[in-house]
């Protein structure tokens, strides 16, 4: 992509662009989908443009076939995007891009097909994203005996899910620290798999679920990996962590500001 198609990016354009190069933008990228309106191939009534959708309103969408013979929906960020995308002049209806999730629930869509950056949602994570938000609710497990387990690290550091999550993490203020172990439940695991500890104040789901959809993605192997909220004077994992490992992410302190600034202390 060249410097001129950048510059003609709105948000959503640029946050796709940036979620495609790097996971840690994924989360935003989906909330600013959300609030996005969207432009689709096809017509509401006798209308097309921007068209308000009333409770049982006739709209009628156009589907693409994919290389592999499948039915799915085109939509497009801009219409500038739009048009680049057809050969021939074609009706079209502006939407909110909920209301084009509701609306379409079970079928496949694509995002921006036939441009450098795209990307197709399918049935299942489109529901996630209307009923759930961002990223999948985390599970919780209870450990309800005394269970012994192995930790350490990992021999192959998972360089790029810690570089995503560390990036996704620094957006969150209310994120103190995070930490990496390589965790064997003899009793439930076949084999050792990561977990990250985060100590943080405040709200957790939200981080816990972002979190939970990076390192997903990035995970080594599409390994699984489990997410474990830390509180200090807590024995166990809490314990392990805060005093066996080092964080890979300590949110910064603004002090330095003051200094720099020449303020002196009260």
């Amino acid at each position: 992509m060249d410097i001129m198609d950048i510059k003609q990016e709105n948000a959503l354009e640029q946050s796709l662009r940036l979620a495609a190069d790097e996971p840690a933008h994924r989360p935003e990228f989906f909330r600013t989908l959300l609030n996005s309106t969207v432009y689709v191939l096809g017509t509401a009534g006798t209308g097309q443009g921007q068209v308000t959708l009333d409770a049982g309103s006739d709209i009628s969408i156009a589907h693409w076939q994919k290389a592999d013979g499948s039915a799915v929906i085109p939509f497009f960020s801009s219409l500038r995007t739009l048009q680049g995308s057809i050969d021939s002049k074609e009706s079209y209806v502006e939407i909110p891009a909920s209301s084009l999730f509701e609306i379409t629930l079970g079928a496949p869509l694509f995002l921006n097909p036939r441009s450098p950056y795209g990307k197709e949602f399918l049935p299942e994570e489109v529901r996630h994203l209307l009923s759930d938000g961002i990223g999948q609710k985390p599970v919780q497990r209870t450990v309800k005996k005394d269970t012994n387990v192995l930790l350490g690290q990992p021999s192959q550091y998972p360089s790029r899910m810690v570089n995503s999550l560390t990036q996704l993490l620094s957006k969150h203020r209310n994120v103190k620290r995070a930490f990496l172990a390589l965790m064997h439940d003899g009793s439930s695991d076949q084999k050792p798999h990561l977990i990250v500890g985060i100590d943080m104040d405040g709200d957790f789901e939200r981080v816990m679920r972002e979190a939970g959809t990076v390192a997903g993605d990035t995970a080594p192997d599409g390994e699984p990996v489990d997410l474990y909220r830390v509180h200090e004077g807590e024995s166990g994992l809490s314990d392990y962590f805060l005093t066996e490992t080092t964080p890979f992410y300590e949110r910064k302190s603004s002090g330095w500001l003051r200094s720099v600034l020449g303020f002196g202390k009260a």
